[in-house]
């Protein structure tokens, strides 16, 4: 089973009333939720580990999820509330009033890890839940403690906006890159760690072991680096975005299996998805 460990969030969609009244709607969602639902979808064995609340609004996330054959049984789940994202379009343009804190999913603490069972073959992390603390230090908690028994991906999916601590947000996601079999990163995300430079010499620098390679084509303006085995990690990109991530991931543990220990599979692209 891919266990997908980050944040669930409700989306408030602007929308309106019959009666002409601006309102909003609730959807699920969240970059790792979505991985997990797009896995679940293809039917993938998947499981979901976060900070799950009871309210209204954690029932929705967690229906959700089995309704796409996703396991929630990991979730720690309290009843503090469910972290919204209130969506405001402008010209087109998405600006959101984020309301996150004492939630079930920030306030994730160590304590709330659980014992995984063997049906748990790889954990993947990603998303904004590695910016804010505690539940960021629980999930590198998390990946530092089953690392060295099982297959670790991780996609930071970095969103520069919601980081307000830079250095330390860096730091974290250097320890995870360097504990992680299987890394996706698009070409801001790799920017954004690494600053200017030639993807593949920028990719080549990231912390931890790494194989030599060769550049590939992505097939739609991505590249990837090669297996230290030969074999190309992904032939397309998997796409920005988590629902297309989760295709992506799933092409990509098909295609190549467990990932070889002292080597790492790394992933750069510009976010296309796959068609």
């Amino acid at each position: 089973m891919i266990l997908c460990c980050g944040e669930a969030l409700i989306d408030m969609l602007p929308r309106e009333t019959t009666a002409g009244e601006a309102a909003f709607a609730p959807y699920a969602g969240g970059a790792v939720f979505n991985t997990a639902i797009a896995l679940g979808r293809l039917g993938a064995p998947a499981g979901f580990f976060s900070g799950l609340s009871t309210d209204l609004f954690g029932v929705q996330l967690a229906e959700t999820l089995a309704a796409s054959q996703v396991e929630t049984d990991l979730c720690a789940r309290s009843d503090r509330p469910t972290t919204l994202a209130f969506v405001r379009l402008t010209n087109g343009q998405a600006s959101y009033a984020f309301y996150d804190e004492n939630t079930a999913g920030r306030l994730l603490a160590p304590a709330d890890l659980p014992a995984l069972p063997d049906r748990v073959s790889t954990l993947f992390f990603g998303g904004i839940s590695l910016v804010n603390e505690p539940a960021a230090a629980t999930y590198e908690a998390l990946m530092a403690r089953e690392a060295p028994r099982r297959v670790t991906m991780l996609d930071p999916n970095i969103r520069p906006g919601f980081i307000a601590d830079a250095a330390a947000y860096r730091a974290r996601i250097g320890r995870m890159i360097a504990l992680a079999d299987i890394l996706k990163l698009s070409d801001e995300d790799l920017h954004w760690l690494e600053g200017p430079g030639q993807i593949l010499s920028l990719a080549r620098g990231l912390p931890g072991p790494r194989p030599e390679a060769r550049p590939r084509d992505g097939g739609r303006g991505g590249r990837a680096r090669r297996h230290r085995h030969g074999r190309p990690v992904l032939r397309r990109n998997a796409g920005a975005g988590g629902r297309h991530g989760g295709r992506g991931r799933h092409v990509q543990r098909r295609r190549s299996g467990r990932a070889a220990r002292g080597g790492c599979a790394v992933q750069v692209g510009s976010g296309v998805p796959l068609p």
